[in-house]
């Protein structure tokens, strides 16, 4: 009776918080499917009355990616999601290239100073990015980078302190007869890092593209600081000069149209890769 008791406590708890956590997705949902009279009257009164849709207007939603091609700094919603590929894809690749080339660098090379490298690496992980953005800025003005995708995916390939310290703890479990046999075969450390550790590392890899591919997507500071013309906006940038546009309650129902729209390659990536992702979350960080 007490075990049956608890299960049911644990299983209400998680039903509750799942409600809690889904019902501002869910209030979105519905008022991105309302009237403008009713969107707007949602905002004001909120609730879980206003999150009820009894007439669904389904022709918000192309009616907002049109709307975010017009005004003056509006742009087009197929030009802002081409640029936010782009920026987002090769920020993934170069991330999970790079991250995993310095994990097995400091799990398996042994060379002179890699362990005070390493531990001045992971404490960059303390400096805020406020504190970077400034110098930053200067060097790509310089550079000759500013208004382009330069700044935004260059970095990418030269790491990240925390997957690489992810790839690091779950390449050390790799036993050494792989390492050794690969040797054998006439393997160097580029073709044991391309044929041996990038499939094994897996679970990590998918946290590492999960995560920078979300960051990425939703990034808004840095697109905004480095890339100054419309042509070049990506969508969190779009999607807020349309908020803008529209002084962010006139049109409060294709505004939620617009930002759910962006939402979606985010929530399908991470359903694509939640196996991978879930097994990662328990090995990845976890040195046996």
């Amino acid at each position: 009776m007490r075990r049956t008791t608890g299960t049911i406590l644990a299983y209400a708890l998680l039903v509750g918080g799942t409600l809690v956590f889904l019902f501002p997705l869910w209030w979105m949902v519905a008022v991105s499917l309302k009237t403008p009279d009713a969107a707007q009257a949602a905002t004001v009164q909120g609730g879980f009355a206003s999150a009820w849709v009894s007439d669904p207007q389904w022709g918000n939603y192309p009616e907002a990616l049109r709307e975010m091609g017009s005004g003056e700094k509006g742009r087009g919603f197929l030009d802002a999601l081409a640029n936010s590929v782009v920026v987002t894809v090769l920020t993934t690749v170069g991330t999970v290239l790079s991250s995993s080339l310095v994990g097995l660098a400091f799990a398996r090379i042994r060379f002179r100073g890699s362990r005070p490298m390493f531990l001045v690496m992971l404490g960059t992980m303390m400096l805020p990015a406020q504190v970077t953005m400034i110098p930053l800025f200067i060097l790509f003005r310089n550079l000759g980078w500013v208004d382009t995708f330069l700044p935004l995916v260059v970095p990418a390939f030269f790491a990240n302190a925390f997957f690489v310290f992810m790839y690091r703890q779950f390449i050390a479990q790799v036993p050494e007869a792989l390492l050794e046999a690969a040797r054998l075969d006439g393997q160097g450390w580029l073709g044991i890092w391309w044929h041996v550790i990038l499939p094994l590392t897996r679970p990590v890899t998918a946290i590492t593209a999960v995560f920078t591919f979300i960051g990425t997507w939703n990034d808004f500071l840095a697109p905004l600081i480095y890339l100054q013309s419309d042509e070049q906006a990506t969508l969190s940038v779009a999607l807020n000069s349309f908020r803008n546009q529209y002084g962010g309650i006139t049109k409060v129902h294709l505004l939620m149209a617009a930002s759910l729209t962006t939402m979606v390659p985010c929530i399908l990536i991470f359903m694509a890769a939640q196996r991978q992702f879930i097994e990662g979350l328990g090995k990845g960080a976890v040195k046996g």
